[in-house]
């Protein structure tokens, strides 16, 4: 028998639940359930807790997708939440007992989105060599950009010749609240031209969110004099800077609007942490790889991290088991 319980996720575990994430090793505000539920109605929860006795110990946010448990899908990354106490073994049951839970509800397949490193505040790499133990699918493999705060290299000097010309011109930046007005001015015309997308969040979301979580959600503004010329949406961890959007008018290059922008932010306002994480560049699943927006990201010092994401088979736990 199991020393670990399943239990799908109930809202009056909702502080034992974000006690856990703040004291968890692999886990960020994101995994809050206040951040989670503002977009409960696009999403299905199927966020499973695993306790030893009456203790909850893991977490697995999710949410049900036809016959599947997938890391949460309003979610850039998930996984298995741990505290750092937790050592392999303890792991390794716990994931067969997430696993042996979802087989007996007909789940086929288990989605884990792995927890990039430069968000964990110990190592866990649990996730990636157990899935290659299982016998995962590997489903998706996305390549995101990443500064070493620690170990910058440095800008080039094509990047700082906008960092110049925006200084010449006299642009400056400011750190706002006013997300309708980016959303309306920059972001989203900026986004339906160059990539016939729209914000995954609206105006009106990431206001809400910033009220709830206002040392972790930051905007910052490019202004020509009064006029609002470019911005981007920061979320800060306890390791790491991750930029969520970025936009900038039509007449960015000649500006120098966005150099000017993460200069200031690679150089002065994040300074004190580990990583500036600029996000991917591909698409559909990492199989396109944007090369321009790549380079335009490696320009300010950044290289590759990849974000990796796993298919279980829950009927497929034989491996696992042979490691305990």
């Amino acid at each position: 028998m199991s020393t670990y319980r399943v239990a799908a996720y109930r809202p009056e575990w909702a502080d034992a639940w974000n006690q856990l994430v703040s004291q968890a090793k692999n886990a960020t505000f994101l995994f809050h359930r206040s951040f989670m539920e503002y977009h409960a109605d696009r999403f299905k929860d199927a966020s499973q807790c695993i306790f030893k006795g009456d203790k909850l110990v893991a977490l697995f946010p999710a949410n049900l997708k036809e016959d599947q448990w997938v890391s949460h899908g309003g979610l850039s990354y998930g996984g298995l939440v741990i505290p750092p106490s937790v050592k392999f073994n303890n792991y390794v049951e716990m994931l067969l007992a997430l696993f042996e839970a979802a087989d007996e509800q007909g789940i086929i397949q288990v989605v884990m989105k792995a927890m990039p490193d430069i968000y964990c505040t110990q190592p866990s790499q649990e996730l990636d060599y157990l899935s290659f133990i299982a016998g995962a699918k590997t489903l998706k493999v996305e390549s995101a950009s990443t500064i070493d705060l620690r170990n910058p290299l440095p800008i080039q000097s094509n990047r700082y010749e906008g960092v110049k010309k925006a200084k010449k011109l006299g642009l400056t930046i400011k750190q706002s609240t006013d997300f309708k007005g980016f959303w309306q001015e920059i972001l989203i015309p900026n986004l339906e031209a160059r990539h016939e997308a729209k914000p995954v969040h609206t105006a009106e979301e990431i206001a809400a969110l910033q009220l709830d979580f206002s040392e972790n959600i930051h905007l910052f503004l490019v202004y020509d004099k009064s006029r609002m010329v470019g911005g981007c949406v920061v979320f800060e961890t306890q390791t790491t800077a991750h930029v969520q959007y970025i936009a900038a008018g039509a007449d960015r290059q000649q500006l120098g609007t966005l150099d000017l922008l993460f200069d200031h932010l690679i150089m002065m306002e994040f300074d004190h942490l580990n990583y500036f994480d600029f996000g991917i560049s591909t698409v559909d699943g990492g199989l396109e790889l944007n090369s321009g927006l790549l380079y335009w990201k490696e320009c300010f010092g950044a290289r590759t991290t990849a974000n990796k994401t796993y298919g279980f088979d829950p009927k497929k736990t034989e491996k696992l088991k042979g490691l305990l």
